[in-house]
């Protein structure tokens, strides 16, 4: 009997036993260096003015720096004797603690913070070092930018606002040297997470052309019309503009008066049916009512000359025509959503310049109509940003969707960019199922003409409330709006904030007003489904006529979702109850079941 001493776990030329691994993910790593750098080849030549602020803005800041240096510079040097003192005196705590061998940091009474969440970052000396410092640097800069003097709201604003971006983006939980928890996790799998973690960048790289932009959700986690948007019913009525969708009644009664929703075409109407179980569609059928739905073109250079009379024109008022022939009812209901309700209060000015009187009552879901004060988004409205975006557009035909959900991801930059990063790049996790976030990464892109005619004169010039904004042929004013209305705002969103929203419903010309305040945000808010019990909302009996303050602060609070109370204002102005309707009709045939064909379209892909 022999023994094989070449296999024994004795032999001194046995490579360790991870020796494979190591090898085959240094050759993964080399071949996604390769595709990696033929990903980046495919970025289109970059356009700074829509990267970033414009030169004013920084020489702005500048200036009014220096300028309070010299009218008070006792104050700044406190400031930066302050920060100095506290760096300094944390650095020496933690070096005494290390001379006299005490592996552990100094009093660390900083402020939780869900980034700094591994218990290292308050253990270790390193990690507590780093953080404290990175904290300390935070507050000298918050303060110093709190301190600024000689510039205006709109300018202390966006000084904020960018100088955030630079706190979040140099947080040590962003680089893999001073993250703990993606150190330990590349320990942990013998770099595995890391090899993963390339994979994960190459393919967002590629995905979107050159460009990064993290992939919130997993993109096979859901197929539209399979998964999600799965509530039955047809396409009965399509042109360049919109497919109009109309949902199988799941009653055997319904209200006499349909309700016809605008989605926002800046993303896609699936937003509100991502499953049975928070679908307001869905659940706006089983009330009894005739449902129908617009779903928008995604588009491309060829409708580089659309412009907001078109998605009026061939999209509100032809909607509602097709509507009203479907039903035979001389009168709708209507819903808009974000741009969608902006727009829908613009075609409800135009009807009353008309004496079109075919809308019986409008809702409007966190609406922006009033763009006095256009919350955290208008940090991008300046001539800076838009200028670029009107060059862009201009080159290209439309406003690309990566664009806009970039722009929205930096107004959440932790939840959206750096946290996803983290976890995808550093930590090699395969993004969540989550049809929320998917949703989010499915965005549309804009048509060339109607992007500039909203930024420049809805979100800058605000003609639309100072009564001069053009359409179809008419000036139009936010008082021509006087159909009875019910809006609905959420008292977190930082898209369309409340107080905006407010100041636009409460300038309408209608005397018939309802103004809900919902919790959480502009998605969260609005998608909040009663058996969800999770968010509350606030109404106010009294008219309209008191400030934002005054409402709220006499309002009352109501738990659980605002869709009952909703649909209890919308059936007193949706007619008696009639036998239920089967989706169109002799002149309006099946042309494709719902979600139809638009939703899943991505033009240039």
């Amino acid at each position: 009997m022999t023994t094989d001493v070449a296999s024994g776990p004795e032999s001194p030329e046995e490579p360790p036993a991870n020796i494979d691994k190591l090898n085959a993910n240094i050759a993964r790593i080399e071949e996604l260096t390769q595709r990696l750098v033929q990903a980046l080849s495919h970025r289109g030549a970059p356009n700074p003015e829509v990267e970033a602020p414009g030169p004013e803005f920084f020489a702005k800041a500048a200036a009014a720096y220096w300028t309070q240096m010299l009218e008070n510079p006792g104050k700044l040097i406190e400031q930066q004797v302050s920060y100095w003192g506290k760096a300094l005196r944390h650095y020496v705590e933690a070096q005494h603690a290390l001379a006299q061998g005490k592996l552990q940091p100094p009093a660390d009474e900083s402020p939780k913070d869900r980034r700094f969440a591994n218990p290292l970052w308050n253990t270790h000396p390193y990690f507590n070092f780093l953080k404290q410092q990175y904290l300390f640097n935070v507050e000298a800069l918050e303060s110093a930018v709190a301190e600024l003097q000689d510039v205006t709201p709109l300018e202390r604003r966006r000084i904020e606002f960018f100088t955030r971006q630079i706190i979040d983006m140099m947080a040590p939980t962003n680089f893999l040297a001073t993250n703990p928890d993606a150190l330990e996790r590349a320990l942990e799998t013998e770099g595995e997470s890391l090899v993963r973690g390339l994979e994960n960048l190459v393919r967002d790289i590629e995905l979107h052309r050159g460009e990064l932009l993290v992939t919130l959700a997993d993109r096979d986690a859901f197929t539209v019309g399979e998964n999600i948007g799965t509530t039955e019913g047809s396409v009965v009525f399509r042109n360049r503009m919109l497919e109009l969708i109309q949902y199988k009644a799941t009653t055997e009664t319904v209200r006499e008066r349909p309700l016809l929703i605008f989605p926002p075409w800046i993303n896609k109407f699936y937003i509100l049916d991502l499953k049975p179980a928070n679908s307001l569609i869905k659940w706006v059928i089983d009330q009894g009512y005739t449902l129908f739905v617009v779903s928008w073109k995604n588009p491309d250079a060829a409708y580089a000359g659309v412009g907001m009379d078109e998605y009026v024109e061939e999209g509100y008022l032809t909607a509602i025509r097709e509507v009203k022939a479907i039903t035979g009812q001389d009168r709708i209901n209507a819903v808009g959503y974000c741009i969608a309700g902006t727009t829908l209060a613009l075609t409800l000015a135009l009807m009353a310049k008309r004496g079109d009187r075919a809308v019986g009552s409008a809702t409007f879901f966190t609406t922006l109509t009033d763009f006095a004060d256009p919350g955290e988004i208008g940090v991008f409205l300046n001539d800076d940003f838009v200028d670029g975006i009107e060059r862009e557009v201009a080159k290209k035909g439309y406003l690309d969707k990566f664009f806009m959900g970039r722009t929205f991801s930096f107004l959440r930059s932790n939840d959206l960019i750096y946290g996803p990063a983290i976890k995808s790049y550093m930590m090699g996790e395969r993004p969540p199922a989550f049809d929320l976030l998917y949703w989010n990464g499915d965005g549309t892109n804009l048509p060339a003409r109607m992007a500039m005619e909203y930024l420049r004169g809805l979100c800058q010039a605000n003609r639309f409330a100072a009564g001069t904004f053009d359409i179809c042929g008419e000036s139009v004013s936010i008082q021509d709006v006087r159909v009875p209305v019910c809006a609905i705002a959420c008292e977190t969103d930082h898209i369309a904030p409340w107080r905006a929203s407010y100041a636009g419903i409460r300038a309408f010309g209608a005397t018939d007003k309802t103004f809900i305040l919902a919790e959480s945000g502009h998605i969260a808010g609005i998608v909040n489904p009663p058996a969800k019990g999770k968010y509350g909302y606030y109404t106010n009996a009294g008219a309209m006529e008191a400030d934002d303050e005054a409402w709220k602060a006499t309002a009352e609070h109501h738990r659980g979702s605002w869709w009952p109370a909703w649909v209890g204002w919308l059936e007193k102005r949706s007619g008696k109850l009639v036998p239920a309707r089967v989706p169109g009709d002799a002149a309006h045939p099946v042309l494709a079941p719902a979600p139809g064909t638009y939703v899943v379209e991505t033009p240039g892909a």
